[in-house]
């Protein structure tokens, strides 16, 4: 599909982030069922609730502009989850893969953050309605808010603990 006007660019953002939402939920459950840190488990499951939440959201947003929310598969989002799970089979031990699992995981919150960012900025230009420019920012607080939970977990403690995993093997 040839995009020709901003709206067309919008419309291919909304499906866009239609697919990457539905790549997290299939994503997700394989992350939660490999993480050993129960605070990374309910991060990620807390997570996985709103993203379903999201794609909800999205398909509205869509529907209500006469959009289709399904268009081609997200390839950005494929590539960051396959980059994501190849870490993760890569890693041995425990505290290692919760800190592989927050790395894989922010990079799919920065991907999202972009997305909606775009998406929402894209909104107001066109004069969509209120309601669709503040859901896409809404979406938006809630990925930046769940890339701050992964960075506090990590600089809390799964990196040092990932860390001191390293020594031990090494020692």
């Amino acid at each position: 599909m040839k995009l020709h006007t901003l709206s067309d660019l919008f419309e291919h953002e909304l499906q866009d982030l239609h697919s990457a939402e539905e790549q997290i939920i299939e994503a997700l459950p394989k992350m939660i069922k490999k993480a050993t840190s129960p605070d990374l488990k309910q991060a990620l499951t807390t997570h996985l609730e709103q993203t379903q939440e999201h794609l909800k959201k999205v398909a509205e947003i869509a529907e209500s502009l006469d959009i289709k929310p399904k268009g081609e598969a997200c390839a950005g989002m494929k590539g960051v989850i396959a980059e994501g799970e190849e870490i993760i089979a890569m890693v041995e031990g425990n505290d290692l893969m919760d800190a592989a699992i927050i790395m894989a995981a922010q990079r799919v919150e920065h991907y999202e953050i972009a997305g909606y960012g775009t998406a929402a900025a894209h909104a107001k230009e066109l004069g969509h309605d209120e309601i669709v420019v503040d859901t896409l920012i809404a979406i938006n607080t809630e990925e930046y808010e769940a890339d701050s939970i992964l960075t506090d977990l990590a600089e809390s403690r799964i990196n040092a603990e990932a860390d001191d995993e390293d020594a031990k093997l090494f020692a």
